[in-house]
């Protein structure tokens, strides 16, 4: 293990939640090492929970420990989960379709049911709502710190067995591709979708070519243009449209220096598609 522990959550920054996660980690360890990759999920949405540790977790070492904590059902039957990836990295979690993007595009090896009656804090008495601070950070940490090894998070569960959201396959036709708006570049507003740079190529596109997207929801049109395809923004003018490819290798939409999103009162998920078409 590397000491490292990075913690997601919907908390934000506001009040004392997230602080108390670090405290108890560190009372666990003092020398462990704490990172934040968002607190600032949409309250609830497992979906972009689920995008957001795809889009950050196969960029760190080996070995780093991770707790999301996105849980509308704290309290309830769920289960509560360590899961180890392809590429060595543990995500402490509910089992509630937050692993959905890190399963399907990077890989899950092993998944434990975490044992509360050993990982629970000891302390928490008759409380039931914040597990991300009794239960999710004190086993990352004692992960993290090497006081426990994998093995002792629990009993060993089916990959197979943890709850996946739904999620669009990629739809490749000779003069077209349909895929979904995954997420949003949310500072930006560039629209980051499910179609991977490879499928996008078989169109035959080159840069500085004309594409026409079209963006529906839930089967609405509410876009239809033409896009300029370009390596990066400096390739269009400022407040022009362009089609590149994003940091993860799939096929985005913006506006240069402006938010497309917010222009086009564009959102997120699986009812919002958007098609690419070769004229």
């Amino acid at each position: 293990m590397r000491k490292t522990l990075v913690f997601q959550s919907d908390f934000g920054l506001v009040d004392g939640a997230v602080a108390a996660m670090y405290g108890v980690s560190l009372g666990v360890d003092e020398s462990l090492r704490l990172f934040d990759l968002t607190h600032e999920i949409q309250p609830y949405n497992i979906w972009e929970a689920s995008y957001r540790l795809y889009q950050a977790v196969q960029f760190w070492p080996e070995g780093t420990v991770f707790v999301s904590v996105i849980d509308p059902g704290v309290g309830s039957d769920r289960k509560s989960v360590v899961a180890k990836t392809k590429l060595g990295h543990y995500i402490v979690t509910p089992d509630n379709g937050t692993l959905t993007h890190l399963k399907l595009y990077v890989g899950i090896t092993e998944v434990r049911t975490i044992n509360e009656g050993l990982h629970m804090r000891s302390t928490v008495g008759g409380s039931h709502t914040f597990h991300g601070r009794d239960l999710y950070a004190n086993t990352g940490a004692k992960l993290a710190s090497g006081l426990i090894d994998f093995e002792a998070v629990g009993p060993a569960i089916a990959t197979s067995e943890i709850v996946e959201l739904p999620v669009d396959k990629v739809i490749v036709e000779e003069k077209r591709i349909i895929g979904s708006i995954d997420t949003l570049d949310l500072r930006f507003g560039s629209l980051w979708t499910s179609i991977t740079q490879e499928d996008f190529a078989k169109l035959g596109f080159q840069y500085g070519d004309r594409v026409e997207v079209a963006i529906r929801h839930d089967h609405s049109l509410v876009y239809n243009n033409r896009v300029t395809y370009g390596k990066s923004f400096a390739d269009v003018f400022v407040s022009e449209q362009i089609l590149y490819v994003n940091s993860l290798y799939r096929m985005a939409v913006a506006i240069n220096q402006g938010n497309f999103a917010k222009a086009y009162s564009i959102g997120m998920g699986r009812q919002w598609t958007i098609e690419l078409i070769k004229g």
